[in-house]
């Protein structure tokens, strides 16, 4: 389990689902981890189990929409374990369920900031020292709505497609650096955030319909993907985007 050696990791969104599930197994695979999330207590029980577990981890309040806060995330990160190797932009917000007419200005530009603009501050802010120890590898998480449209969820869709876009120029901008950027685009995950949707049968058997495969994915489904991306095994792989979907995008 030494997958991610002496690498040091910044996970967002990691107070619970996916984003827990990548900070817990990057523990497990040797990394440093930087726990952070909006949910403070959320983001002590995170740390604690990775401690328990053996790993090193901290953690850290952060809403990944203010560069203030983004400047001290990097700043304590590297004073507590000299660097970092990995960035995963996992924390983000849906908007599903009304009509593209009724967004408010003030709803859309929330969606953006938290999903999209907090993707390019993680970036803007970890770069410069990934340039300075020779590299590193930043994983955006989209979403199947960044490949495909879909109703309901425009400024959700159009943040997602704009990480998409935005991992690739980054990742050319910085190849020649050895900065490696991906994105990973989950289908229908069983999150804490999807919970009350999947429990109306009516809504579960929708989705379960359109996922090829025979079940929905699972929070470790992206972790194991993400981790792929942030490990040296993925050395030659920069720009790409990953469906992880149970075969939603191959229809």
């Amino acid at each position: 389990m030494s997958r991610l050696k002496d690498k040091v990791a910044i996970v967002t969104g990691a107070g619970g689902g996916q984003g827990k599930e990548e900070a817990i197994l990057f523990a497990k695979e040797g990394a440093k981890v930087v726990v952070t999330d909006i949910q403070e207590d959320k983001v002590k029980e995170v740390v604690s189990e990775i401690k328990e577990n053996g790993g090193f981890a901290i953690g850290f309040y952060h809403d990944v929409s203010s560069e203030e806060q983004w400047e001290q995330v990097v700043k304590d990160s590297i004073a507590e374990f000299g660097k970092v190797d990995v960035l995963v932009n996992n924390a983000g917000i849906s908007d599903a369920g009304e009509a593209f007419h009724e967004i408010s200005l003030e709803k859309w530009q929330r969606t953006q900031n938290i999903n999209l603009t907090g993707t390019f501050l993680g970036m803007k802010h970890v770069i410069p020292n990934m340039l300075e120890h020779g590299g590193g590898s930043i994983v955006n998480i989209s979403s199947i709505a960044g490949l495909t449209g879909g109703s309901g969820a425009s400024s959700y869709t159009a943040s997602k497609g704009g990480v998409r876009m935005l991992t690739k120029a980054v990742a050319i901008d910085y190849a020649k650096q050895n900065i490696r950027v991906n994105s990973v685009h989950p289908g229908y995950i069983e999150t804490p955030m999807t919970t009350e949707l999947f429990q109306n049968d009516e809504y579960r058997g929708w989705f379960e319909s359109q996922t090829p495969l025979p079940r929905l994915g699972k929070p470790g489904d992206i972790a194991n993907a993400v981790l792929y991306f942030a490990s040296d095994e993925s050395s030659f792989v920069t720009g790409v985007e990953l469906p992880v979907d149970g075969g939603y995008y191959a229809q």
